[in-house]
């Protein structure tokens, strides 16, 4: 004669597949976003150089230019403070 399975234990066997089956499918998400962060980086190229200011010349709004825009890219992030103060230093020469 065969006995039949409670009505907790069944709920029970399909709460265990449903959980590992969550499991398995947040596993995969995480996979997969790690992917998709991992392949731009790797595809991307590198960043342009700094742009290097245009040589100076004897007009003195040149040079009020040029500093301008020297002080507008070390203001954004493009230049370093070293690579700042010896462009000044050339353009102000």
């Amino acid at each position: 004669m065969m006995m039949r399975r409670s009505p907790l234990l069944r709920m029970a066997a399909i709460g265990g597949v449903a959980y590992m089956g969550s499991k398995a499918g947040a596993n995969k998400a995480n996979a997969q976003a790690q992917q998709a962060q991992a392949a731009p980086a790797e595809a991307a190229p590198p960043p342009p150089p700094p742009a290097a200011a245009a040589p100076a010349t004897s007009g003195a709004t040149d040079r009020v230019a040029q500093l301008k825009e020297l002080a507008a890219l070390h203001d954004s992030g493009a230049l370093t403070q070293e690579e700042f103060d010896k462009e000044k230093a050339r353009i102000l020469a």
